[in-house]
């Protein structure tokens, strides 16, 4: 399998989370995913562009940025915003931490994110914005005999 590469650019809009998430799910269809593993994408990529658009950006409009790459049989997202970063990253991604307890947030995105993909890592600066890496495997296709 060759390699293949998709970046998507829009705006932090929480109606672009739909988008977002199945213009990744199409693209890594080549893959040929089982639908579970279909679904922890589109809920990965779900989490990712909704902590952008919720935490990132507090509602003010900003850029998301998403690159996929497929490698072999693999997966690698980036999605990144330029909004106002994360001051402490391990706080961040313990489960059930939110910055914005009063919007009725569960604190779980990251924790999501972790669960769902295979390979997780997010790096951060405060008033630059943040960069969440996900990598998925999935299953060579096996011939029948």
């Amino acid at each position: 399998m060759t390699k293949n590469y998709l970046k998507l650019q829009f705006y932090s809009l929480p109606r672009n989370q739909a988008f977002a998430r199945d213009a990744v799910a199409a693209f890594c269809l080549e893959l040929n995913p089982s639908l579970s593993d279909l679904s922890d994408v589109k809920t990965a990529i779900s989490e990712a562009v909704t902590n952008c658009t919720v935490h990132a950006y507090k509602g003010n409009l900003g850029l998301v940025t998403i690159e996929c790459e497929i490698e072999e049989n693999s997966l690698h997202i980036k999605v990144s915003d330029t909004g106002r970063g994360i001051a402490d990253i391990n706080q961040a991604i313990q489960p059930f931490y939110t910055s914005a307890p009063s919007d009725e947030r569960s604190g779980m995105g990251f924790t999501i994110m972790q669960t769902f993909m295979d390979e997780f890592k997010v790096n951060s600066i405060q008033g630059e914005g943040t960069v969440v890496y996900m990598s998925k495997s999935f299953k060579a296709e096996v011939e029948n005999a």
